[in-house]
């Protein structure tokens, strides 16, 4: 007990990027382009 536990400082640079990589996968699904990475599938339910 008494013990201080130190965290890390988050990377500014990693954390961007995480956040830019979040924004075109939201973007990507809202507006899904022909160069989709082929691992992802669409959810685009089928209009009638």
């Amino acid at each position: 007990m008494g013990d201080i536990v130190k965290f890390p400082k988050p990377d500014p640079d990693r954390e961007i990027a995480r956040l830019i990589q979040q924004a075109r996968a939201l973007y990507e699904s809202v507006f899904p382009t022909e160069k989709c990475p082929a691992g992802v599938q669409q959810d685009t339910p089928a209009r009638t």
